[in-house]
Parts: structure tokens; C-alpha cells; sequence
């Protein structure tokens, strides 16, 4: 799919994951096109699905939501079924940032913040293991974040 996009689609895509604000008129000035062919650009990208959302990036810290923790779990059944369950509920609760199926010894790593370590708990035992049998869990603590990014680093080939 990449093959489907241009040199000026790739810098639209670099400028949007750098500042979403950024207007099709301050795109175009940047790329030295006007601003109507960048509009309809970002358009199509957005109607072909490159661009999934627009969101605004916050400081956890600042939020009180500083207690981040990687959370390794392994579910006791590892039928279809019991996985795609787990993973239907697990997205609906806001502290898990992110959900990855993994191979391995872990099925499942998430990425979880919560105000401290009580609330943490209170995530574990009240929610994470309310939904299915767990068999394993491992918590790793964050320490501290030497990069978080999210922007993808495309490029053509």
C-alpha cells in the first residue's frame, strides 16, 4: 500500500504526525503547492484509511496518571473463543492504553496508567481479572520514559 502513495503524500503524512493542527494552507506553504491540491490530498488519505484519527497528545504526569506499568498476562485458556474475549473486553477499560497478542510465554502485554499503586490494585483485582481466568500475571513499573513517540517513521522504499 505504500506503493499508492507519492513523495507528497508521505510528506503530508510526516507534517500531520508532527502538528494535526497544521492547515492544508500551512501544508501547502511548506510543500510550496496551494492549498486546495493538499486539502484533497488529506483528504483521500483520510478516505483510504491512512489517517485513522486526529488526536491531541497529554501529559500523563500532569494528570495525575504517572503509576505506568507493562502488564504481561497469560489467560488459563488459550481457546479462540477465550482470546478474542479477552480482548473485547480488555479495550473498553481507559487505563489500558495499549494491547498487544503476543507469541511466547505472555498472551496478552498491556500498557497501563493509573494514578498509583492503589489504583492499580483496585485495576487488578476488580477489572483485569473480572473478565476471564488469568493463569500468569506479570507486572512490569515504568520508570521512566527515555522516548515515547507517535509518529511512524514512513519513508519509500
Amino acid at each position: 500500500m505504500l506503493d499508492q502513495l507519492d513523495d507528497t503524500d508521505i510528506r503530508i503524512l510526516q507534517l500531520l504526525q508532527e502538528n494535526a493542527r497544521l492547515t492544508g494552507q500551512e501544508i501547502g506553504l511548506k510543500l510550496n503547492k496551494t492549498t486546495t491540491p493538499i486539502n484533497n490530498r488529506i483528504r483521500s488519505l483520510q478516505e483510504r484509511g491512512y489517517i485513522k484519527k486526529y488526536v491531541a497528545v497529554l501529559d500523563h504526569e500532569k494528570l495525575e496518571l504517572d503509576f505506568m506499568t507493562f502488564t504481561h498476562v497469560q489467560l488459563k485458556d488459550h481457546s479462540q473463543h477465550s482470546l478474542s474475549h479477552f480482548e473485547n473486553e480488555i479495550i473498553k477499560l481507559p487505563e489500558v492504553l495499549e494491547c498487544y497478542h503476543l507469541t511466547g510465554d505472555f498472551d496478552f502485554i498491556l500498557k497501563v496508567t493509573v494514578k498509583d499503586r492503589k489504583e492499580y490494585h483496585d485495576f487488578l483485582m476488580n477489572r483485569l481479572f473480572a473478565i476471564i481466568a488469568i493463569g500468569k500475571v506479570e507486572t512490569k513499573l515504568v520508570m521512566k520514559a527515555a522516548k515515547t513517540e507517535t509518529a511512524l517513521p514512513i519513508r519509500k522504499h
